[in-house]
């Protein structure tokens, strides 16, 4: 069995933080989402894995991310030259594939439920595919399926006008190798892209076996700002580890699950988590609310600041107004001018400056 995970792309919805990285790498509580993927798959066995990358951000992925050593996984990196569908990703992978039944896992989603489960019904019943589904408010936005009582897929249909259930399918497939045999057969849709549902359905309608299994747990998918924040509370909410390290000083209150790393400074401020922050942070006269995620090397003075994430050495210079529901990207300067602002709300990219007057 072998995993396929997929990293390319251009990452539009996240942008400006996109146009200098890849989505991908975006951290949620301060770790990659892409390598919550990778911890999942090796967590239910699977170790060799391979790594659809594009020509824009796939060196970042690859220095970041490495041979997979530090997962206890071997990555090989897969380079798809176009983002021309997820079935294009799957044919430009065969090479690496060859007849090994695969789990195909979008980088840019996360799930609550363990991927075993799903893996034993795949290898069990000899699927050519499992889907997973998870019902949603707005099916028109998503590929939606249609199943029986049993939960056999007959339907699979893109963002439909007229959605035939509520069921959206979530980005994490398995596959048997006669999914090749179907991407071959199909053709680009309006868009120009192979598309992944295409190759299902057209499993389905050459009588492959294809079932589904609706999650149980949460789905994110992180392709856009506020989606990223949840994501981000949720994580620290379930996954937060507590630990109050760092310098913190007599004057400074550390209330929740908070973690600090060692190397960090806290000095005069309060934090209440759940909040994570990371190494060689200097963290002076602020308060931090819960659900923020700050990332190593940043910098906080005199700030107020809550549901938020902040990449690698950005810097919150003596900003008084709070600060919510913020995506601010890495080397990113906020400062304050002497006329203030009432309220203040960011989605700022990376190498940025941004003087408030």
């Amino acid at each position: 069995m072998k995993a396929l995970i997929l990293s390319g792309g251009k990452g539009t919805r996240l942008r400006p933080i996109t146009h200098t990285g890849a989505k991908q790498l975006v951290p949620v509580a301060n770790k990659p989402i892409l390598w919550y993927g990778i911890e999942s798959i090796v967590e239910a066995g699977i170790t060799d894995i391979g790594i659809i990358i594009s020509p824009e951000t796939g060196e970042e992925i690859k220095q970041k991310t490495g041979n997979g050593e530090q997962f206890g996984a071997n990555i090989t990196y897969i380079l798809q030259s176009e983002p021309l569908g997820l079935a294009h990703a799957v044919k430009v992978a065969q090479p690496f594939l060859g007849e090994a039944p695969f789990i195909m896992y979008l980088g840019d989603n996360l799930i609550q439920d363990n991927l075993n489960p799903f893996l034993d019904t795949f290898k069990d019943k000899h699927l050519d595919s499992l889907i997973l589904l998870r019902s949603v408010a707005n099916p028109t936005s998503f590929g939606v399926a249609k199943i029986d009582e049993n939960g056999r897929v007959s339907k699979l249909v893109e963002k439909p006008k007229d959605p035939p259930s509520n069921l959206a399918l979530v980005g994490v497939y398995f596959f048997a190798s006669t999914i090749h045999e179907a991407i071959s057969n199909i053709q680009p849709s309006a868009r120009g892209e192979l598309e992944i549902t295409d190759a299902i359905q057209e499993l389905i309608d050459s009588d492959k076996i294809v079932e589904s299994v609706q999650l149980q747990g949460w789905w994110l998918d992180t392709g856009k700002k506020d989606d990223l924040l949840e994501a981000n509370r949720i994580i620290l909410d379930t996954n937060l580890t507590i630990n109050k390290g760092g310098d913190i000083d007599q004057k400074s209150q550390v209330s929740g699950r908070v973690n600090i790393k060692e190397s960090s400074q806290v000095i005069n401020s309060t934090i209440r988590g759940p909040v994570i922050i990371g190494e060689n942070c200097h963290i002076e006269n602020c308060f931090i609310g819960p659900y923020t995620s700050v990332g190593d090397g940043v910098t906080l003075i005199d700030a107020d600041i809550e549901h938020s994430v902040l990449l690698e050495k950005s810097q919150v210079l003596e900003i008084h107004q709070r600060i919510v529901d913020s995506l601010i990207g890495e080397r990113t300067k906020l400062e304050m001018a002497p006329q203030r602002p009432k309220a203040l709300r960011f989605m700022v990219g990376d190498d940025s400056h941004i003087e408030l007057v």
